[in-house]
Protein backbone atom coordinates (compact mmCIF):
# COMPACT_ATOMS: atom_id res chain seq x y z
CA UNK A 1 0.00 0.00 0.00
CA UNK A 2 1.33 3.41 -0.91
CA UNK A 3 0.81 5.96 1.83
CA UNK A 4 1.87 9.04 -0.10
CA UNK A 5 1.20 10.19 -3.63
CA UNK A 6 2.88 13.60 -3.31
CA UNK A 7 5.59 15.17 -1.19
CA UNK A 8 3.00 17.42 0.39
CA UNK A 9 1.25 14.29 1.63
CA UNK A 10 4.38 13.48 3.64
CA UNK A 11 4.62 16.99 5.05
CA UNK A 12 0.95 17.08 6.05
CA UNK A 13 0.51 13.50 7.21
CA UNK A 14 -0.58 12.49 10.69
CA UNK A 15 1.63 9.54 11.57
CA UNK A 16 -0.41 8.58 14.60
CA UNK A 17 -3.58 8.34 12.52
CA UNK A 18 -1.85 6.41 9.73
CA UNK A 19 -0.45 3.90 12.21
CA UNK A 20 -3.78 3.59 14.03
CA UNK A 21 -5.48 2.69 10.75
CA UNK A 22 -2.85 0.10 9.83
CA UNK A 23 -3.37 -3.59 10.54
CA UNK A 24 0.32 -3.99 11.46
CA UNK A 25 1.78 -0.75 12.77
CA UNK A 26 5.34 -2.15 12.76
CA UNK A 27 5.16 -3.02 9.06
CA UNK A 28 3.37 0.25 8.33
CA UNK A 29 6.02 2.41 9.99
CA UNK A 30 8.74 0.68 7.98
CA UNK A 31 6.85 1.25 4.74
CA UNK A 32 6.12 4.86 5.68
CA UNK A 33 9.79 5.49 6.45
CA UNK A 34 10.82 3.89 3.17
CA UNK A 35 8.40 6.11 1.23
CA UNK A 36 9.58 9.17 3.14
CA UNK A 37 13.20 8.34 2.36
CA UNK A 38 12.37 7.98 -1.33
CA UNK A 39 10.51 11.30 -1.26
CA UNK A 40 13.40 12.98 0.52
CA UNK A 41 15.88 11.61 -2.02
CA UNK A 42 13.71 13.02 -4.81
CA UNK A 43 13.48 16.37 -3.02
CA UNK A 44 17.27 16.47 -2.69
CA UNK A 45 17.62 15.81 -6.42
CA UNK A 46 15.16 18.62 -7.12
CA UNK A 47 17.07 21.04 -4.86
CA UNK A 48 20.33 20.10 -6.59
CA UNK A 49 18.78 20.63 -10.02
CA UNK A 50 17.33 23.99 -8.97
CA UNK A 51 20.71 25.04 -7.54
CA UNK A 52 22.43 24.08 -10.81
CA UNK A 53 19.87 26.10 -12.78
CA UNK A 54 20.40 29.08 -10.48
CA UNK A 55 24.18 28.81 -10.92
CA UNK A 56 23.87 28.48 -14.69
CA UNK A 57 21.74 31.62 -14.91
CA UNK A 58 24.17 33.56 -12.71
CA UNK A 59 27.09 32.52 -14.93
CA UNK A 60 25.17 33.47 -18.05
CA UNK A 61 24.38 36.90 -16.59
CA UNK A 62 28.03 37.40 -15.68
CA UNK A 63 29.07 36.44 -19.19
CA UNK A 64 26.65 38.93 -20.73
CA UNK A 65 27.80 41.66 -18.36
CA UNK A 66 31.31 41.26 -19.68
CA UNK A 67 29.85 41.58 -23.20
CA UNK A 68 28.27 44.92 -22.27
CA UNK A 69 31.65 46.12 -21.06
CA UNK A 70 33.20 44.96 -24.32
CA UNK A 71 30.54 46.82 -26.35
CA UNK A 72 31.05 49.98 -24.29
CA UNK A 73 34.81 49.83 -24.87
CA UNK A 74 34.14 49.39 -28.57
CA UNK A 75 31.73 52.37 -28.60
CA UNK A 76 34.37 54.59 -26.99
CA UNK A 77 37.06 53.44 -29.44
CA UNK A 78 34.75 54.05 -32.39
CA UNK A 79 33.87 57.53 -31.13
CA UNK A 80 37.57 58.36 -30.73
CA UNK A 81 38.21 57.35 -34.34
CA UNK A 82 35.21 59.34 -35.59
CA UNK A 83 33.13 56.29 -36.57
CA UNK A 84 29.90 57.59 -35.06
CA UNK A 85 27.63 55.32 -37.15
CA UNK A 86 29.57 52.27 -36.01
CA UNK A 87 29.46 53.52 -32.42
CA UNK A 88 25.69 53.87 -32.70
CA UNK A 89 25.41 50.24 -33.90
CA UNK A 90 27.70 49.03 -31.11
CA UNK A 91 25.62 50.93 -28.57
CA UNK A 92 22.49 49.23 -29.94
CA UNK A 93 24.20 45.83 -29.50
CA UNK A 94 25.12 46.80 -25.92
CA UNK A 95 21.49 47.70 -25.19
CA UNK A 96 20.30 44.38 -26.64
CA UNK A 97 22.63 42.55 -24.28
CA UNK A 98 21.40 44.69 -21.36
CA UNK A 99 17.80 43.78 -22.23
CA UNK A 100 18.81 40.12 -22.29
CA UNK A 101 20.49 40.53 -18.89
CA UNK A 102 17.30 42.08 -17.49
CA UNK A 103 15.29 39.06 -18.63
CA UNK A 104 17.87 36.63 -17.29
CA UNK A 105 17.97 38.51 -13.98
CA UNK A 106 14.23 37.96 -13.56
CA UNK A 107 14.67 34.27 -14.33
CA UNK A 108 17.57 34.13 -11.86
CA UNK A 109 15.44 35.69 -9.11
CA UNK A 110 12.69 33.16 -9.84
CA UNK A 111 15.25 30.33 -9.76
CA UNK A 112 16.50 31.51 -6.35
CA UNK A 113 12.97 31.59 -4.95
CA UNK A 114 12.21 28.17 -6.41
CA UNK A 115 15.39 26.67 -4.92
CA UNK A 116 14.55 28.24 -1.56
CA UNK A 117 11.02 26.80 -1.80
CA UNK A 118 12.36 23.34 -2.58
CA UNK A 119 14.90 23.62 0.24
CA UNK A 120 12.09 24.45 2.66
CA UNK A 121 10.14 21.41 1.49
CA UNK A 122 13.26 19.27 1.87
CA UNK A 123 13.74 20.45 5.47
CA UNK A 124 10.06 19.74 6.20
CA UNK A 125 10.47 16.24 4.77
CA UNK A 126 13.57 15.73 6.93
CA UNK A 127 11.56 16.80 9.97
CA UNK A 128 8.74 14.38 9.12
CA UNK A 129 11.24 11.58 8.56
CA UNK A 130 12.83 12.32 11.93
CA UNK A 131 9.39 12.12 13.50
CA UNK A 132 8.73 8.78 11.80
CA UNK A 133 12.09 7.45 12.96
CA UNK A 134 11.30 8.45 16.54
CA UNK A 135 7.90 6.77 16.17
CA UNK A 136 9.62 3.64 14.83
CA UNK A 137 11.89 3.65 17.85
CA UNK A 138 8.95 4.03 20.24
CA UNK A 139 7.31 1.00 18.58
CA UNK A 140 10.49 -1.00 19.17
CA UNK A 141 11.18 -1.60 15.48
CA UNK A 142 14.92 -1.76 14.82
CA UNK A 143 16.78 0.45 12.38
CA UNK A 144 18.09 -2.70 10.71
CA UNK A 145 14.54 -3.42 9.56
CA UNK A 146 14.56 -0.30 7.39
CA UNK A 147 15.83 -1.22 3.95
CA UNK A 148 17.42 1.96 2.81
CA UNK A 149 19.87 3.36 0.34
CA UNK A 150 19.86 6.80 1.87
CA UNK A 151 22.60 8.17 4.13
CA UNK A 152 22.87 6.88 7.68
CA UNK A 153 22.21 10.34 9.14
CA UNK A 154 18.67 10.11 7.75
CA UNK A 155 18.04 6.60 9.06
CA UNK A 156 19.40 7.49 12.53
CA UNK A 157 19.48 11.28 12.60
CA UNK A 158 21.14 13.21 15.40
CA UNK A 159 18.83 14.80 17.95
CA UNK A 160 19.10 18.12 16.09
CA UNK A 161 19.61 18.06 12.30
CA UNK A 162 22.96 19.55 11.29
CA UNK A 163 21.38 22.41 9.32
CA UNK A 164 19.53 23.57 12.43
CA UNK A 165 22.43 23.64 14.94
CA UNK A 166 23.32 27.29 14.37
CA UNK A 167 19.72 28.43 14.24
CA UNK A 168 18.86 26.56 17.45
CA UNK A 169 21.89 28.01 19.26
CA UNK A 170 20.97 31.53 18.17
CA UNK A 171 17.36 31.09 19.26
CA UNK A 172 18.43 29.68 22.64
CA UNK A 173 20.69 32.69 23.22
CA UNK A 174 17.88 35.07 22.27
CA UNK A 175 15.47 33.34 24.65
CA UNK A 176 18.03 33.40 27.47
CA UNK A 177 18.45 37.15 27.04
CA UNK A 178 14.69 37.58 26.90
CA UNK A 179 14.24 35.62 30.12
CA UNK A 180 17.13 37.43 31.79
CA UNK A 181 19.20 34.28 32.28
Amino acid sequence: MSYFSRLTDIVTCNLTRLLAQAEDSNAAILEIIQEMQEGLAGAQRSVNTARASEDHLRQEIDSHRSQTEMWMTKVKEQLLTGAEADARQSLLRKREVEDLIAGLAQQHEAAIKYREHLSTIQRALEARLSEALRKRESLGVSAADVQSNVPEYLVNPPAIPKHADHEVDAELERLKRELGS
